[in-house]
């Protein structure tokens, strides 16, 4: 049976359980699934989804990946259900309204301090893009000393593929039976549908930059060249990969 795991003690505030909440409701539901089935699938009781949904409970972050993996829901989609204030400026920031140069503003700039976020168990998440981008998750994440991506014995996977880039700090990485320590400069790329964990003992935190592909319906260069090589060669347009469709464009 399914269990329900502790309520994380670094829950994000009431505003933003309840967003975070009322998303995962609304993806359930237009999937037409059932909290049970839903919660078999992920592991947890029906129970304490009902509680994550309406903003009483907030799941770990491992968990929190695989309900939205199973709804097909992006991070990006999720983080847009949070709006940050707008960040305070620094007293060398304030300028007479006289002086301020006038701009139209480019699509697309997100501010610094601006970033849509999530901080479950010690891990923070900030959205990168102004928009939830269907081809690229694009995230910063912290991870502070004796945080965990997920637990050792359940260890996390899903379709697409996964760069990493460490701004500070260092970390654990576990990517199937290979374990490495990351430090700030290093990079790694790897098969997300590999189990992996990410893990932070030591005593600062770690902060990088991530970027998943492939996982929401679009297929990574990498799995459309395997493919065809599977297929001998073909057309690049309505090719199935998985239980996910794929979107080609020339």
């Amino acid at each position: 049976m399914p269990t329900s795991p502790d309520r994380d003690p670094d829950q994000p505030e009431d505003g933003r359980r309840g967003a975070v909440g009322e998303r995962i409701r609304e993806a359930r539901q237009a999937e037409g699934m059932s909290l049970r089935e839903l919660g078999s699938r992920v592991g947890v009781s029906a129970s304490f989804l009902s509680q994550v949904e309406l903003g009483r409970a907030m799941p770990s972050m491992g968990t929190l990946w695989t309900i939205v993996s199973e709804l097909d829901l992006s991070f990006d989609a999720l983080l847009g259900t949070v709006t940050p204030g707008a960040p305070t400026p620094a007293p060398a920031d304030r300028v007479r309204e006289a002086d301020r140069i006038r701009t139209v503003g480019i699509p697309g700039l997100q501010r610094a301090g601006t970033a849509p976020d999530i901080r479950i168990g010690g891990v923070r998440w900030e959205r990168l893009t102004t928009v939830d981008d269907p081809l690229v998750e694009f995230v910063r994440v912290t991870y502070s000393p004796g945080s965990e991506s997920s637990p050792a014995d359940n260890m996390m996977r899903h379709t697409g593929w996964e760069y990493m880039h460490v701004l500070s700090g260092q970390m654990d990485m576990q990517i199937g039976f290979d374990r490495d320590t990351v430090q700030a400069g290093d990079s790694l790329t790897f098969d997300a549908s590999i189990p992996h964990r990410i893990s932070n003992p030591y005593p600062a935190d770690c902060v990088s930059i991530w970027a998943v592909v492939g996982r929401h319906g679009y297929a990574h260069p990498h799995d459309i060249t395997k493919r065809l090589s599977e297929l001998g060669g073909g057309p690049t347009t309505g090719i199935p990969f998985g239980s996910s469709s794929t979107h080609f464009s020339d």
